[in-house]
Parts: C-alpha cells; sequence; structure tokens
C-alpha cells in the first residue's frame, strides 16, 4: 500500500554485515573510493562492487566519478540520521554491564567526548552544549525537533548562524539525534551542521582528516565558557 512505510526493503540492505561496515564507515560524512570501503568492510573488491550497488540502487549511498574511480558517500543526512540512530540501538538492546558507557580498547577516549555525527557534533561535548542550549531558553523542545526562541536566534545570530541559509534547506531544521556512547540526544539537522562549521571555522573545534573524532582547542574552551556565561562546560573542555 502507498501509504505504508518500506522498512523492510531498508532492513534488507541494512542486514549484511559488510554493508553495514560500508555505511559506518562513511558515517564521517567523507567521500571515499570503493577500494578503500572494500579495505574497511573486510571484503574483495568483487563483493565491495556489488554491495555498493545495492546501496547505491537502495538510496542509501551517492556515487560519482572522479577519473578513472568512482567515489561513494551517504545519499543525505536522513539516512545518516538513521544509521547513527540503529547504532544507538544495537547498544541499548544488547546486555552490558555496566550500564554507562566506559572506553575500551577499541573506543579511544576522546572519542566519547567529541566526535562528528555526519555533519554535526557529537559525544558528551555536543550532549552538554544541547542541554546548556535548552536550559538557557535558546531552543525548546517541539516532539523530536527544536524550535529556536528570540533569545537564541539573538545568540545564534552573533555566532554567525545564518538562518536563511538553514531553513532553505530540504532537511529538517533542527532535530534531536539520539548520541551513540551518550545515550542523550545531540543537536543534529541543518542547525546542527550550521554550528559545527562555525566551531571548525572559528579554530574553536580542529577535525581528524581520518577520524571522526574531533578535538576543542584552547581558543574553542574558552569561546564556549564566554558563550553559556557560567562555565557549565568547563570540566568537559579541560579534556580535549
Amino acid at each position: 500500500m502507498n501509504d505504508e512505510h518500506d522498512i523492510p526493503r531498508i532492513a534488507n540492505l541494512l542486514a549484511d554485515p559488510a554493508r553495514a561496515r560500508i555505511l559506518w564507515t562513511l558515517i564521517d560524512g567523507t567521500t571515499r573510493p570503493a577500494g578503500e570501503l572494500a579495505y574497511a568492510a573486510n571484503i574483495s573488491a568483487q563483493s565491495a562492487s556489488a554491495h555498493l550497488a545495492k546501496l547505491v540502487d537502495g538510496g542509501l549511498l551517492a556515487s560519482e566519478a572522479q577519473g578513472r574511480h568512482r567515489y561513494f558517500r551517504i545519499a543525505g543526512a536522513e539516512v545518516a540520521d538513521a544509521i547513527e540512530s540503529l547504532a544507538s540501538l544495537s547498544v541499548a538492546v544488547r546486555p552490558r554491564a555496566p550500564r554507562s558507557p566506559l572506553p575500551s580498547k577499541s573506543v579511544p577516549i576522546q572519542f566519547l567526548y567529541s566526535r562528528t555525527c555526519y555533519d554535526h557534533l557529537a559525544g558528551e561535548t555536543a550532549v552538554k552544549v544541547l542541554a546548556t542550549m535548552l536550559k538557557a531558553r535558546w531552543l525548546t523542545a517541539e516532539g523530536r525537533d527544536f524550535r529556536v526562541t528570540r533569545l537564541g536566534e539573538k545568540r545564534l545570530a552573533a555566532l554567525d548562524v545564518d538562518f536563511t541559509a538553514a531553513r532553505r534547506s530540504r532537511r529538517v531544521f533542527a532535530r534531536a539525534c539520539v548520541d551513540l556512547t551518550q545515550r542523550l540526544p545531540h543537536l543534529g539537522g541543518a542547525l546542527g551542521a550550521a554550528l559545527l562549521d562555525i566551531y571548525v571555522a572559528r579554530g574553536w573545534v580542529l577535525r581528524s582528516r581520518r577520524s571522526r573524532v574531533v578535538s576543542i582547542t584552547p581558543k574553542g574552551q574558552e569561546a564556549f565558557r564566554r558563550m553559556f556565561r557560567a562555565g557549565r562546560l568547563r570540566s568537559e573542555f579541560t579534556r580535549a
């Protein structure tokens, strides 16, 4: 029926471990060649080609040719949001002890504090930023989405947030994205992406070329403290 969501088709695409690893490799918003994705998924180039074709045909990946090579990326923010949410759900429903997230050999401590989730900030830093914005009444929750208050527009405009461009975007404006490691929401959507761009442009956040982990610079530590006036993020940013 036309009014039914095609969940089985999407679930089938995500059910294969190799395809899931390919998608997770691209969750940082990068564009990567087939050979690199084959290596990340630990499969042959021929097998990767078949999996990539299914993901492109299914609408989860987009591809583009650059010279003799073809590069792949996640098709859009909605896809990235779904993948991150499913990863978070997989942690929530899997028996584990202790319940609170703990670093392991495969999860660097810094990954828990600050990283990217597709095109916006994630980790403990991002969770605290959103919580502070809500407490300061810059944002108000409307279900899973957020509305920017008059005070929030004034404060965010001072950070050079382009509300016209963010609202013109075809994607959702501001939405709660459940954090994979913190089990609490951080800010996603066009507003979340715009803020990360500003943090990077101002030198508050440094991206890693081959990792989702990001660093909060000393300049960023001070800027965030001024931004929220009460130093609520002090303990977090001194770790970065």
